[in-house]
């Protein structure tokens, strides 16, 4: 099968569509032919290496967590799904080598969800991670009614569907973004204020009583501000900085696959309760312009790989 694959770290450059062998089907795992695959920034980061920290990783190396397409085997212990169902699934595994960039994909039973047959390829490849995060996100910072919650990057992929989950759970929502994806911010449920700079005055100026709950996508002085943003019941959740993040008192979350979570997630979506809004997308042949794309890091909603039929 073909896949983008590196065979060193490296910047985007070191990646070549090659062929490499077609996954192993384990007992408890499914074979996708792969559709779509929704890009994110731990992607080319684990290009580079980023992740060699958290994982063991392996060469040759594929990127990609994010997949939807259809089953075209399974494992021997596998009774949830057959040759022919369209499925979605936040392909996370213990180690980091065979990811979803590639024709074939070998995903534990864990991570995969029903695909809605209401919900097109391009939007169920772009939904499970950030789809994940954000709605992990939320559950983990108690959002309810009352709340006030900031989420800094509220234009991005989690970002955006963090803005929705809280709005969803009662909260009054406040999203950081550029004044360019103002609108778009508005149109989710969230008042926009600017990144950067004064950013403690801006978020003063709409929240005097400052957030009750802080999601934080972004890290750096955002998250450092965070005490000065949050009023006394500040509840902080961040997915960068782990250390620093309980240092001041918050939560880190890291994202866990989750099939029941990912199945509600795509019926939302699939009915319309969800937005999911894709930015852009690109032939598989151009998969390393979409991950330079992601790594730009502007622009609302998604990045998504689309391959052939």
């Amino acid at each position: 099968m073909r896949a983008l694959a590196t065979n060193r770290f490296g910047g985007n450059d070191v990646l070549q569509l090659t062929e490499v062998p077609d996954p192993i089907v384990g007992p408890d795992t499914v074979l996708v032919r792969t559709r779509a695959v929704g890009l994110n920034p731990v992607d080319w980061k684990s290009v580079r290496g980023g992740l060699k920290e958290r994982f063991p990783n392996h060469f040759p190396l594929v990127p990609g967590w994010d997949v939807a397409g259809v089953v075209e085997r399974v494992g021997p212990a596998v009774t949830e799904f057959m040759e022919g169902d369209e499925v979605i699934a936040y392909d996370r595994e213990d180690h980091v080598q065979w990811g979803t960039l590639a024709e074939l994909v070998g995903v534990p039973i864990r991570c995969v969800a029903p695909k809605p047959r209401g919900l097109g390829w391009v939007e169920a490849g772009a939904l499970p991670l950030a789809g994940l995060t954000a709605y992990q996100c939320v559950i983990a910072a108690g959002v309810g009614p009352g709340d006030t919650v900031l989420v800094h990057a509220a234009s991005g992929g989690v970002g955006s569907f963090a803005v929705q989950f809280a709005s969803w759970a009662g909260a009054r929502v406040i999203g950081t973004a550029s004044p360019a994806n103002h609108d778009y911010v508005r149109n989710l449920g969230a008042e926009p204020v600017a990144y950067g700079g004064d950013l403690v005055a801006r978020v003063r100026d709409v929240a005097p009583d400052g957030a009750s709950v802080i999601i934080d996508l972004v890290g750096g002085d955002a998250l450092e501000a965070s005490l000065d943003l949050g009023n006394a019941e500040l509840r902080l959740v961040s997915v960068t900085n782990p250390d620093r993040v309980k240092a001041l008192g918050g939560r880190y979350v890291f994202v866990r696959p989750s099939s029941e979570q990912l199945a509600e997630l795509g019926r939302l979506a699939a009915d319309g309760s969800l937005t999911v809004h894709v930015r852009e997308t690109f032939p598989f042949e151009h998969a390393v312009d979409a991950l330079a794309r992601v790594e730009e890091g502007h622009g609302p909603g998604k990045v998504v790989v689309v391959f052939d039929q």
